[in-house]
């Protein structure tokens, strides 16, 4: 298949300018409503996970896939959806994620049983591309100007969706049916495609070719094999044959994905652009971030809603738990101006060493400070602030290191990397607790040992963001548009 030739994309070739929209804030504001709404969707379950065995008249093996399939949807659908943005247009591809993930909520809020329940669950974490795109609309649509703090907006709704999220879906799990969560997010995608529709502008920027069908195969499968390993893997024992077989075989199809896709004349992903310094180095410290952001979202509301008996946990409901975490999110939210402005007058690259450092700071202090429900209010705050600084900056990195006609599926890959790192921390630091489990006064939870591990694990992440961040090179805009690294 190829992207259309029309005489609206012939004047979009790569070479020519983006058109500037005429309400620069009301995009960023959809956009960023827009990302919130995917982002919504990685947590929308968290609050009742424990109650879908019961809910969906299955076994707690079964209904682990519902949590399981959004995520290698995401993951799978980020870089397609960010190549086929960049072909048919951003705009386009975005509203039909949308579509597609309100089919998904209704889907769920429909739902009372595993397997339309799994469908639908990844029908919702297909829209996570929008994110991407949306960054990559920016690019397009921003007066320069107003870009940094446009991006650090957009960038950081990957973790305020999520952190704002958790208490609506708590007070939503407590107090009404489950099913009210899948309505509220069918709502949000379908007021999110209208004001698609009516505020955000068609650039015209397209990047004609084919689509790579051998490539999107060859991705979806190795990256469901060693998600799916990874994932799992907790649950089957990391030496069960099949999680080995998975991940064993993931690997050995990404590898035979990445020699193919060096041959093609019109890959999905162009690897001699990602094997680039800046965007190397970019989309590994995103791996470290994600892991980094996501170890305190495991380990942060088990210290608040484990029983005080255990000797290490707070005792707090749910929602308590849920709102004293929120704040993370409005962190990284107002952050956004700050880093736009830090942005602008230093560059993106001292921004990602300063959103690194910030995390390291916040759990050194976690480390040593998690006896009281103030002390993680405080310190998941400043988590908050080091990932808006540190989201805020990758985006802006990959831009300056790619061309224009490529931001859709470069912005696809680093959040792909992004979310590898969450996946990879969700697994780790859920087999760390899992394995330090013990008993106190009767009742059964993770030892202290098991949460300083993973509090550690977080901060030597962060400081494996902040090294390779350190070595990012300066990129320099040429005469073409393209970028060329400082020596």
């Amino acid at each position: 298949m190829t992207a259309p030739s029309s005489s609206d994309t012939t004047s979009a070739a790569p070479s020519s300018r983006p058109a500037r929209a005429r309400h620069p804030n009301l995009v960023v504001a959809v956009l960023a409503l827009a990302g919130m709404g995917a982002s919504f969707m990685q947590t929308i379950l968290i609050p009742i996970q424990p109650e879908l065995p019961r809910l969906l008249n299955a076994s707690s093996d079964d209904t682990a896939w519902v949590i399981t399939a959004t995520l290698v949807a995401a993951a799978v659908c980020t870089p397609v959806a960010g190549r086929l943005g960049d072909m048919f247009g951003k705009r386009r591809v975005a509203m039909a994620l949308l579509i597609v993930q309100a089919a998904g909520a209704i889907l769920a809020a429909l739902s009372n049983a595993l397997l339309p329940m799994i469908i639908a669950r990844v029908l919702q974490g297909m829209a996570a591309g929008v994110i991407p795109l949306g960054i990559s609309l920016l690019r397009d649509t921003v007066p320069p100007k107003k870009l940094g703090s446009s991006i650090a907006l957009v960038s950081a709704t990957l973790g305020v969706g999520g952190a704002l999220g958790l208490p609506l879906s708590a007070v939503v799990a407590e107090n009404l049916d489950w099913h009210v969560l899948f309505w509220v997010a069918a709502g949000i995608a379908l007021l999110c495609v209208l004001l698609y529709a009516v505020i955000v502008p068609s650039t015209g920027m397209r990047s004609p070719g084919r689509i790579d069908i051998a490539g999107i195969v060859g991705l979806a499968l190795g990256l469901v094999g060693v998600l799916v390993a990874v994932s799992r893997g907790g649950d089957w024992g990391w030496g069960d044959p099949r999680t080995l077989a998975l991940l064993i075989g993931g690997v050995v199809v990404l590898v035979i994905w990445g020699v193919v896709e060096l041959r093609v004349r019109e890959p999905l992903v162009d690897l001699r652009v990602s094997v680039r310094g800046p965007v190397l180095l970019t989309n590994l410290a995103s791996v470290a971030m994600g892991f980094a952001l996501f170890s305190s979202n495991i380990v942060f509301p088990q210290l608040l809603e484990l029983p005080a008996a255990t000797g290490i946990g707070l005792g707090l409901t749910l929602t308590v738990a849920a709102l004293i975490l929120a704040p993370s999110g409005l962190a990284m939210m107002a952050m956004s101006p700050v880093a736009g402005r830090l942005e602008r007058r230093h560059g993106p690259k001292p921004l990602l060493i300063a959103g690194a450092a910030v995390i390291a700071i916040a759990y050194g202090g976690a480390l040593l400070f998690h006896a009281e429900w103030w002390q993680i209010l405080v310190l998941n705050i400043l988590l908050g602030v080091g990932i808006g600084l540190g989201y805020a900056a990758m985006p802006t990195l990959i831009m300056q290191a790619v061309p224009a006609h490529e931001t859709g599926a470069a912005n696809g890959l680093n959040a792909l990397m992004r979310s590898l790192g969450t996946s990879v921390a969700s697994a780790v630091v859920g087999a760390i607790l899992a394995q330090s489990m013990t008993t106190v006064n009767g009742v059964p939870g993770p030892s202290e040992g098991g949460f300083l591990l993973a509090l550690t694990l977080g901060l030597g992440a962060a400081v494996v963001c902040l090294v390779i961040a350190a070595f990012i090179p300066r990129p320099k805009k040429l005469d073409t548009g393209a970028i060329e690294l400082a020596e």
